[in-house]
């Protein structure tokens, strides 16, 4: 399966071009046109890029041709950037429970509010947060690098003083619990 389609906008001229060198191309063409763009089922697991002569209400991720002619080299390194950059984006944003953290600027928001946060404080989160009941041994080796002279305290200080974070700016004392089976995020 493709991981990237281009969806080609009420633009007949550009779909025949591309089509006849789809062999060629690293992503799949569809057209389409004004009546059919809302049946197209988008897959979360998909980069879409929708590419059209001008500008489209209600669609995301719109790569607008204005300056045609264009060489074909430049439209296909065009298109190609478009999906890197959405692929850059798309990846930079996680969903922690009821929080989005983005990787990039290395900030949790909810709502209005935002928080940065360290290097560490980002490896952290994302690793409590793909696991259930994970230990300070696990959170030493693939948090921390284990190192043979690291002391459980400072994994624990850290999550203290990551959820004094989380609450002084969210009001949220549950975002990182634990219990008998290790640190969980609620």
């Amino acid at each position: 399966m493709n991981s990237k389609v281009l969806i080609i906008y009420e633009y007949q001229i550009l779909f025949g071009i591309l089509d006849e060198i789809k062999e060629n191309l690293n992503f799949k063409i569809v057209q389409s046109k004004k009546s059919d763009y809302d049946e197209i089922k988008f897959d979360p697991k998909i980069n879409y890029l929708t590419i059209s002569k001008e500008k489209v209400k209600n669609i995301d991720s719109l790569l607008i041709l204005e300056n045609t002619p264009i060489k074909l080299e430049k439209l296909l390194e065009t298109i190609n950037i478009n999906f890197l950059k959405k692929q850059f984006s798309n990846q930079s944003n996680i969903k922690i429970g009821k929080y989005n953290l983005d990787l990039n600027s290395r900030k949790i928001s909810f709502k209005d509010k935002n928080l940065d946060l360290t290097e560490r404080e980002t490896r952290l989160i994302i690793f409590i947060n793909d696991k259930t009941g994970v230990t300070v041994k696990e959170l030493q080796k693939n948090v921390w690098d284990y190192s043979p002279s690291l002391e459980t305290h400072t994994v624990e200080t850290h999550i203290y003083r990551l959820r004094k974070k989380i609450m002084d700016i969210f009001g949220d004392e549950n975002f990182i619990l634990n219990d008998k089976n290790g640190y969980s995020i609620n």
